[in-house]
């Protein structure tokens, strides 16, 4: 089984699930905020950073593309072919800030999703954050701004190195079957019509686009791709976004057989959107998925 298959809970979306507002906006053109040239490796402190350090020595290079409406993708994207796949599917969860509800309520809906879209044989939810500027900007523990610099959430040493970090007496033999990180983004409140997530099709973008960027915590340092710009990439964002929509987004795959390996994403400033529209609220589950070792060919 793979993204493409259906099932009777979490739907696949194509242009058959297209909303009715959505479709006089196939398109828009907006700024994305690419890694410019640099000679040292990029980092990013993921806490206030030491006296006399900067939070980022990235390079911006601002570069503004047309994204594409991802509802009109002929049979819905693929996890395995576009990096990415949107479903429709009710949540349960009545208060997305509540930690306890979210790991208790939503962690198990999320690995349901992600078992029946990709087939996995086992799924481990191990982190989230929610986004809303607001509330972020007030210093709320737990909640972030919509993230807007193109990136992709993990790297070929980062991936595998996530698994041994969370499951270090498993990691060995987990790791001689495919494994992938894939993200579960959803809306907390919609139409989301500020900060939309773009996704690029993974098929446009080589390996040589992607440029390991440090990531630095408190007590350990991980490793995100940033993304150097293309033409050949090819964009898209879901329109007017409900909360009943979430977008599964491949951040590492271990198979090396052509499928998508991982998928660069970004929040962006939509021109095209009304200026009065309400900030963003979402979330996103990062959940590490197992396949069984018939699937890993």
């Amino acid at each position: 089984m793979d993204s493409t298959s259906g099932n009777s809970q979490a739907t696949i979306g194509g242009q058959s699930g297209a909303a009715n507002a959505a479709q006089d906006r196939a398109i828009t053109n907006a700024p994305l905020n690419y890694l410019g040239a640099m000679t040292e490796k990029p980092y990013s402190y993921n806490y206030p950073p030491p006296p006399g350090a900067v939070r980022t020595n990235r390079v911006v290079a601002q570069q503004t593309v047309p994204i594409h409406d991802a509802r009109a993708i002929p049979g819905g994207a693929s996890l395995d072919r576009e990096g990415f796949a949107l479903i429709h599917d009710h949540s349960a969860v009545t208060d997305f800030y509540d930690d306890a509800q979210v790991k208790a309520v939503y962690y198990p809906e999320c690995e349901r999703i992600l078992k029946e879209v990709t087939g996995a044989a086992r799924v481990l939810m191990f982190d989230h954050i929610v986004r809303y500027a607001p509330r972020s900007r007030r210093g709320e523990a737990g909640v972030k701004e919509p993230a807007k610099g193109v990136h992709n959430d993990y790297t070929l040493d980062s991936g595998p190195q996530r698994l041994r970090d969370l499951l270090p007496d498993e990691a060995a033999a987990l790791m001689k079957n495919r494994f992938a990180i894939i993200n579960v983004w959803r809306p907390i409140r919609g139409p989301v019509e500020e900060s939309p997530l773009a996704i690029c099709d993974a098929r446009s973008i080589e390996i040589s686009d992607f440029v390991a960027s440090a990531l630095l915590y408190p007590n350990r340092r991980g490793e995100t791709f940033a993304v150097t710009y293309s033409p050949r990439h090819r964009w898209y964002y879901v329109p007017a976004m409900r909360p009943d929509e979430a977008i599964l987004l491949k951040c590492y795959d271990s198979a090396e057989d052509g499928r998508a390996r991982f998928t660069a994403h970004t929040g962006f400033d939509d021109p095209a959107g009304p200026p009065d529209a309400a900030p963003r609220e979402s979330i996103e589950t990062r959940a590490l998925v197992f396949f069984a070792p018939e699937a890993a060919a």
